[in-house]
């Protein structure tokens, strides 16, 4: 699940975009609404490369991200343009029993077994370690063994920043991806403000510009 908090920069991005040129006065974006002309020139600079859409890199967005650890493995590969406060699992994981919903399934009988076979042992664990209050090494094996059982398909709740340029990446490198999480934020990705900035290809330019 992806909850947008906040997204910034959109206007001062594309007065900073005409910067280069000093083309402010062929800006056709007007009190925070983006002109057809502005969009072709930022898509135009999107498709010559990332050295050229600098503007996009001023775009932020922050949201609410809970995604299974596996996901946030090849997220993690994103770091420029991304920042991220993840919840801690060391020092909240003990704080109550998990459920169904704390993880992600490929499927009904991946789901079965786990239910029956994994989280009955995690949630035994932390029954230890909130028991042994008083017993530092019982409760310091069971926390380790609640983290060596835990499997990849923990969800874990991180807010995230990300610039639109970091999000273009995402949005066209991980298209047709396996995994249904990507394919998740790249719906997302078209509910925020603006998205053509992010997901477009090809805008028929209305005035031919230098890059």
């Amino acid at each position: 699940m992806i909850k947008t908090l906040e997204v910034a920069g959109i206007g001062p991005s594309f007065h900073a975009m005409r910067n280069p040129y000093d083309s402010w006065k062929e800006s056709d974006t007007h009190h925070g609404k983006i002109g057809p002309i502005d969009a072709a020139l930022s898509n135009k600079l999107a498709m010559a490369g990332t050295e050229h859409c600098k503007h996009m890199r001023m775009i932020i967005v922050w949201a609410e991200m809970w995604m299974p650890l596996y996901w946030w493995k090849q997220f993690d590969t994103y770091r420029m343009g991304v920042e991220k406060e993840s919840c801690s699992t060391m020092h909240t994981i003990a704080k109550r029993n998990l459920t169904e919903d704390d993880f992600a399934y490929s499927d009904e009988e991946d789901k079965l077994h786990f239910l029956i076979d994994v989280l009955p042992r995690i949630n035994n664990q932390i029954d230890i370690y909130n028991s042994n209050r008083d017993d530092k090494e019982a409760r310091m094996t069971a926390w380790k063994k609640i983290i060596s059982d835990m499997p990849e398909s923990f969800i874990q709740r991180r807010t995230v920043m990300m610039s639109y340029a970091a999000l273009r990446s995402m949005y066209f490198q991980r298209k047709g991806h396996k995994l249904k999480e990507w394919m998740e934020l790249r719906n997302w990705v078209t509910t925020l403000p603006e998205s053509w900035i992010i997901t477009s290809e090809n805008i028929p330019m209305e005035e031919e510009e230098d890059l």
